[in-house]
């Protein structure tokens, strides 16, 4: 029997859903095996493929964004409880800047 799940999450990351959590969404959405779409909370509702970054990012959900969650599948309440708790997780980590990017090791000029 196929299951469906829908529920509505707050964007947390400061950022918004740009594209590090967008695609930090789209990894976890394809590990389930429910079809996932989501939406923004307001407005006129179009939803959008879950497993795409292209349609996220098409959301603009900056911080505080209102989103809806579906899915129907084997898995689906699983899916929206974990993409929910994706999105209102309110920590996210820096972009590297040259202060505390990578470094090459090595040391000295090339010749």
């Amino acid at each position: 029997m196929s299951e469906r799940s829908e529920g509505t999450f707050t964007v947390r990351a400061e950022l918004g859903l740009h594209a590090r959590p967008a695609g930090i969404f789209v990894a976890k959405a394809g590990s389930f095996h429910a079809d996932i779409e989501v939406a923004r909370a307001e407005g006129d509702i179009e939803w959008v493929d879950g497993r795409s970054i292209l349609s996220l990012l098409s959301l603009a959900a900056a911080a505080g964004t209102r989103l809806r969650i579906r899915a129907e599948g084997d898995d689906a309440v699983a899916a929206v409880e974990a993409l929910g708790h994706l999105l209102e997780e309110a920590n996210e980590a820096p972009a590297p800047t040259a202060a505390t990017g990578s470094q090459t090791s090595g040391g000295g000029p090339r010749s």
